[in-house]
């Protein structure tokens, strides 16, 4: 790995903790966590920064994809004692698709960002409803929103929190496929559980204020 690419890994994994530390983070919403109930959590690629630190006592794995800067992902889940498998659900074709089902039925649970790696932004692609189906395990969907925050200008509007404000993190209720259930079908509703978990998060801190 190049020095620039060091340097990178270091200032963001201090970045995380900084925030993950400075920030006043409360709860709402589903109990399950994958210390209690295997599941996929399922989380949009903006809001990637914060959330492996904020989902209980999980570990890994995420996924990640083989686009170049999955390494420095790589890295710095590693600098958290994450583990992270590389592979897409939405790109590499089959075999990446059969590695992540595989690792899912072996009894992880694994991290997926449905709208990654490259969009279009919050928009869940097929992948992670085929390897709920495949695996039998259920979607858990994640958010988390802050008081105060940035948004950059890249094709997801990544999230970042600012330090010292205060944060939500919404868990939504495990979601499971039907027997029988369609791919399109699962993955809207997938869709629409998404859209309600990042809904709540988003207008937690305004509607506190009436």
């Amino acid at each position: 790995m190049r020095m620039k690419d060091r340097l990178i890994v270091w200032a963001v994994t201090l970045i995380i903790r900084f925030l993950h530390r400075s920030i006043r983070w409360q709860y709402i919403g589903s109990e399950a966590r994958p210390e209690n109930l295997q599941c996929i959590i399922s989380f949009w690629h903006a809001r990637l920064l914060m959330t492996p630190l904020l989902v209980g006592k999980w570990t890994g794995p995420g996924i990640v994809s083989h686009h170049k800067d999955g390494e420095l992902i790589t890295r710095i889940f590693m600098n958290f004692g994450f583990t992270a498998a590389r592979g897409s659900s939405s790109k590499g074709g089959a075999r990446a698709l059969l590695k992540l089902i595989r690792i899912t039925r072996d009894g992880a649970s694994p991290g997926i960002t449905p709208d990654g790696p490259r969009g279009p932004a919050q928009l869940v692609k097929n992948g992670v409803a085929q390897i709920a189906i495949k695996s039998h395990v259920p979607i858990l969907p994640v958010c988390y929103a802050t008081q105060w925050h940035w948004r950059l200008s890249s094709w997801d509007r990544f999230y970042v929190p600012k330090p010292f404000s205060k944060g939500v993190v919404v868990i939504g209720e495990p979601l499971y496929a039907q027997d029988g259930e369609s791919i399109e079908a699962f993955k809207q509703r997938i869709q629409c559980v998404m859209d309600d978990t990042q809904k709540q998060a988003d207008t937690f801190f305004a509607l506190s204020k009436r």
